[in-house]
């Protein structure tokens, strides 16, 4: 099993995995979101790295960065797919630790991420230090809204709204 970033001629089986990945009702939004988020360029750059068995992609992850009303580099975890014959075999996990790897040694402070606190929790993401930061459309599930931080960073004192990539700026994604 390899992790990498993913490559330009990968989109299409990128977008496979994810249609896979998720049951219908959701596959068809996170795979235009995925297009989107591949399909332009972002200062700073997305994230998108895969996990490759045999010769297949197995499992892909995107880090997209956000705007912040601070110094603060931040990057939002979404999405994150593993090839159902996989899922529940580590490979999700591997994927996220090579990304907040990465963020981190490139000197990110902080990561947020709006998913299942059980799952993300495992890597110290937590709601707590999700108060501070405000997502830019009211969430549908609250509770699923958490950070990480990965650098000694003093929370803002008043509330922050995140500016996320334009794939991001959609109110059903909340």
């Amino acid at each position: 099993m390899s992790i990498r970033a993913n490559r330009a001629d990968e989109l299409d089986a990128i977008l496979s995995l994810h249609r896979a990945a998720f049951p219908a009702e959701e596959s068809a939004s996170i795979v235009m979101l995925v297009e989107a988020m591949l399909g332009k360029p972002e200062t700073p750059p997305v994230l998108s790295l895969v996990a490759e068995a045999n010769g297949q992609l197995a499992g892909h992850v995107v880090f997209s960065p956000i705007s912040l009303d601070s110094a603060d580099d931040g990057y939002i975890l979404a999405p994150l797919a593993v090839s159902p014959a996989l899922q529940r075999s580590g490979l999700g996990t591997q994927l996220v630790n090579a990304g907040l790897a990465q963020l981190k040694a490139a000197g990110v402070s902080l990561v947020l991420v709006y998913g299942d606190p059980a799952y993300y929790g495992r890597f110290g993401f937590t709601a707590e230090a999700a108060e501070p930061y405000r997502a830019p459309y009211p969430l549908q599930y609250p509770f699923g809204w958490q950070a990480l931080l990965l650098s000694a960073t003093t929370p803002p004192a008043a509330p922050v709204v995140i500016r996320c990539v334009d794939a991001l700026n959609n109110p059903a994604l909340w």
